[in-house]
């Protein structure tokens, strides 16, 4: 990682995954009220609140990953979108009762093991 990294881009590294984690929770959560897949349910789809948010919280993960990206070498920059696979799992938990098992944590641990390993 160059040594030269601001704290908005530290911000925008940690946060992209967290603002994508947080649109899969929303999806999630926007699947349990969709309906069928007919033209009525696709309009009632496109108008869910939910799924209007999770399509906001991306775009807007989006847009501030490409300002971390004029930064940040994108070799070193996207390993840090593998913490989506611990913030997804941590969100689903707080907001769906997922539960969060041992294999979780151990895998969350392998993955701050590999983010040390690649930007160290």
């Amino acid at each position: 990682m160059p040594a030269t990294v601001s704290p908005a881009t530290w911000i925008g590294l940690l946060g992209t995954p967290l603002l994508i984690a947080m649109g899969q929770v929303l999806f999630k959560m926007t699947s349990s009220t969709t309906g069928d897949l007919t033209v009525r349910g696709l309009f009632a789809l496109a108008a869910n609140p939910l799924l209007l948010a999770a399509l906001l919280v991306y775009g807007f993960g989006t847009i501030v990953w490409i300002y971390v990206l004029k930064s940040v070498p994108l070799t070193l920059a996207y390993s840090f979108m593998g913490l989506t696979f611990c913030f997804v799992p941590l969100l689903a938990q707080l907001f769906l009762g997922e539960p969060l098992t041992l294999r979780y944590a151990v895998g969350t641990a392998l993955i701050f093991a590999g983010l040390l390993a690649i930007n160290s």
